[in-house]
């Protein structure tokens, strides 16, 4: 299983929110190049980063910080927050991701990240299906969509989608473990997606229980800055 810590970008500043709420901001280094240089040197090999600022808004604010962490670290970069247009596209690809998460946008405006699937590629382009209460959370989860959690990724899994990035917006930055149930049905539902559990990590123990259940990789956010899981840890299960 894949470990991918996560950056959330706001003002240029690594900043953690509790459930998505921008109110609950701790910012917790000043410096997200600082911060992705720390993962590198810890044998970690892929980040999540989000520009907050930029789910806030109508397009990709934070680019420079993708650029700067893309063009001095060696590490595979998923950027998410803002994607709505072909031009938020194009500058994050130039910027250096690797991989793009769309969220909000695979909801609202289905014919444009259907094209950009078909235009980019399954491996290129990430679904982040957000959940709250098993429906899909949009806008930075400032809003809620009618759309059920497991027929939307189904659903995308028919137009291609291999990655699925789902964050159980109740758990998220909570440290109250993750949501193990709602991956399982994932996983039993939409047979062979490449899930990606996020949200709610809190001890190093539940790593091994959900590469068990099945999930391809696993976003860590608050527990690494906390100290509840530490990046020696982290080494140990990635080289082992």
């Amino acid at each position: 299983m894949r470990i991918i810590p996560a950056i959330d970008i706001i003002d240029g500043k690594c900043v953690r929110l509790s459930k998505g709420d921008y109110n609950t901001k701790i910012i917790y280094n000043e410096n997200p190049l600082e911060v992705a240089k720390e993962f590198e040197a810890h044998g970690i090999e892929y980040l999540h980063l989000v520009d907050l600022d930029g789910a806030k808004s109508s397009k990709i604010v934070n680019y420079k910080i993708l650029e700067q962490i893309a063009s001095q670290t060696k590490l595979k970069i998923d950027f998410g927050g803002g994607l709505k247009a072909d031009s938020d596209l194009k500058i994050a690809f130039e910027s250096g991701a690797n991989q793009i998460t769309g969220g909000s946008i695979a909801v609202k405006n289905r014919a444009i990240f259907e094209k950009w699937i078909a235009e980019y590629g399954s491996d290129k382009i990430i679904l982040g299906a957000d959940a709250n209460n098993e429906k899909v959370a949009v806008s930075g989860w400032l809003e809620d969509s009618n759309e059920d959690l497991v027929p939307f990724i189904q659903d995308y899994q028919k137009k291609g989608i291999q990655y699925v990035i789902c964050t159980d917006i109740a758990k998220d930055g909570m440290l109250e473990g993750p949501s193990f149930d709602l991956y399982a049905k994932i996983l039993a539902e939409a047979k062979g997606i490449k899930l990606i559990a996020s949200g709610g990590i809190s001890t190093f123990d539940e790593l091994p229980k959900l590469a068990e259940l099945g999930c391809e990789g696993t976003i860590i956010g608050k527990a690494i800055y906390e100290g509840r899981i530490s990046l020696k840890q982290l080494e140990k299960y990635i080289t082992r």
